[in-house]
């Protein structure tokens, strides 16, 4: 999450949304046509009553499939993956190219072309109400990783935006990777997804085999410890397993993380550059979000180096905020399999 802005009270919003969160795991027009190259096939129209009940339990129910939809990028993409389509997306969508100076798509927008939608607000803290209203929302969709809290809206303005359309939440903390997966495939379904498409089936598919693989990765090489890290000029974090969505699964599938001794948030815990060591790991699952910095660029943090596990060059990108469709989560699975197959043992 952004490290541009810290909330004013250390909330876990705040934490998510500040620099401390860089630590967390840690915290519609739906058209016809022919199949998109990387998401299934466009949704069908459908018409009637529509009813949905969110992460909440709050029913949202509307005289008619909306149409109008705006989301979270990350929801945004997943929705993308089904062939659901959204008019304006909020959060991290686009990032600056070092090399040709222009945007480009933030990872967190998977396969979505950021250049269809509408950004409301590319970082934490800002989200463009009157454009909001110009696309004559029907539906706002996000994350949540606070009870009843809209991941990324902004805290100043979150209860004012959330009155000016119907809203659905969905857990992206206090779930694990399969439950928030059959979520968002409930709500694409909802506003139009065929969910028996070939493309859908066969990314279903290829998520149940990597997670089968993962399983028996972590059952052949019990003795690799897998640590879960973020980091910022300042601070180096290490997430507690638990309490994020994929890292969960990955925990129960058998994999063993590191258990830092977290703060009273409970998402992770803050270390110095100095006393990064505090903890032995095989291999290290780091941060790739645009706000995190990346193992690339710590080569001025000389107890980075030292770590057995970077010297083993057993380092390996994490989707700290995972789109949820089958299809991006069937590889975080596979990668993360991979690397406890051909890990060493050097913590």
């Amino acid at each position: 999450m952004p490290n541009t802005a810290r909330a004013t009270h250390l909330t876990r919003r705040g934490l998510l949304a500040a620099g401390g969160a860089l630590g967390l795991g840690a915290a519609l027009v739906a058209c016809g046509g022919g199949k998109d190259d990387k998401g299934s096939a466009p949704a069908a129209e459908k018409s009637g009553p529509w009813k949905f009940t969110d992460d909440r339990d709050k029913a949202v129910e509307l005289k008619a499939v909306p149409k109008n939809i705006v989301a979270f990028i990350g929801t945004a993409a997943a929705l993308h993956d089904y062939g659901i389509e959204v008019k304006g997306v909020f959060g991290p969508t686009t990032v600056k190219d070092l090399k040709t100076g222009k945007d480009k798509a933030d990872i967190q927008a998977g396969d979505l072309d950021v250049t269809k939608v509408k950004n409301l607000g590319n970082v934490w803290g800002t989200f463009n109400i009157e454009e909001y209203l110009k696309l004559e929302p029907e539906l706002l969709v996000s994350a949540m990783w606070d009870k009843d809290v809209l991941w990324y809206l902004p805290p100043q303005s979150h209860d004012k935006i959330v009155k000016l359309a119907p809203t659905v939440a969905l857990w992206a903390a206090n779930t694990t990777m399969p439950k928030a997966l059959a979520r968002h495939a409930e709500l694409a379904e909802s506003l139009g997804a065929d969910l028996k498409d070939k493309k859908t089936v066969a990314a279903k598919a290829r998520f149940e085999k990597a997670a089968g693989r993962l399983r028996a990765a972590a059952k052949a090489r019990p003795e690799i410890r897998v640590m879960i890290g973020s980091a910022s000029a300042e601070l180096f974090y290490v997430s507690l397993a638990k309490m994020s969505a994929d890292t969960a699964y990955f925990e129960e599938l058998g994999v063993k993380f590191v258990k830092p001794k977290v703060n009273a948030q409970g998402y992770f815990e803050e270390l110095s550059w100095e006393n990064l060591d505090k903890y032995p790991a095989d291999v290290i699952m780091m941060d790739n979000r645009s706000q995190a910095i990346q193992p690339g660029d710590l080569k001025s943090k000389p107890t980075w180096a030292q770590l057995p596990a970077v010297k083993a060059g057993q380092v390996i990108p994490r989707f700290t905020e995972p789109i949820y469709s089958y299809d991006k989560c069937a590889v975080l699975l596979e990668d993360l399999a991979e690397a406890i197959e051909n890990a060493k043992k050097v913590a």
